[in-house]
């Protein structure tokens, strides 16, 4: 078995826990903390296991969230829209805003953008760029085909607005925050993302649905949760 790190174990030793024991969401969150020790502002993530299997459409997990202390991360974001939504977009700060004039843009190679929002009344030109998009493409369950252009493109802007969707693997993974977030806001979030994905169970998934959490910086160790306490945490604050 791999020996961990000293940067590991000192976590461990801070947190008060031994190496495979399921921690409090408070104590892997102040764990993982204590393991950071990169020159940048490490991010908090979390994979989630569930007791999926995505292969079937009807045990799909995705949608979406809002984390109320924000993510730490900057994102670009462009919308599909005409009339009075484009200008809600505009004044809401989208980096671009268009209809078949952006269509037209990403069908001769832009890509510079991290979301793409868009109004139902434009989804049939935009549908043109499925290809294109791929995991980008505006979809109505990640709740980027909106009327509401405005709320969407400012949670996005202000970086509280994060999607979910299960890996092929059964694995949600998420960002919450960064190392520099104090302890509160972090489990803030965390508790979010986790009520957002007991919410989010599908109907036909049976059994276990919350089979394993871990938190863990971007260079650092994981330390897993005790998923029973983080689903009961999330359902108090949710």
């Amino acid at each position: 078995m791999p020996k961990h790190s000293e940067r590991y174990q000192n976590a461990l030793k801070s947190a008060g826990v031994g190496k495979d024991q399921p921690l409090e969401p408070a104590a892997a969150i102040a764990a993982a903390k204590a393991s950071s020790s990169a020159k940048f502002d490490e991010t908090i993530d979390v994979a989630v296991n569930l007791g999926v299997d995505p292969r079937h459409g009807d045990q799909m997990v995705r949608g979406t969230t809002t984390l109320p202390a924000g993510t730490g991360k900057k994102r670009t974001v462009i919308v599909f829209a005409k009339g009075e939504h484009a200008k809600d977009a505009e004044d809401a700060g989208a980096d671009e805003v268009g209809a078949e004039d952006l269509v037209a843009k990403i069908q001769g190679g832009w890509r510079d953008f991290d979301v793409a929002v868009a109004t139902p009344d434009v989804m049939g030109i935009v549908t043109r760029l499925g290809r294109l998009l791929g995991p980008r493409m505006p979809n109505q369950k990640a709740g980027t085909v909106t009327t509401d252009v405005s709320r969407v493109v400012n949670d996005i802007k202000k970086a509280t607005r994060v999607e979910f969707r299960v890996e092929k693997a059964g694995i949600v993974h998420s960002a919450i925050g960064k190392a520099s977030f104090s302890d509160e806001d972090l489990v803030t979030n965390f508790n979010a993302l986790i009520g957002a994905l007991v919410r989010a169970k599908p109907a036909a998934a049976k059994g276990r649905y919350l089979k394993k959490i871990t938190v863990s910086t971007t260079m650092g160790p994981g330390f897993q949760v005790d998923t029973q306490r983080a689903a009961a945490v999330a359902e108090r604050h949710g």
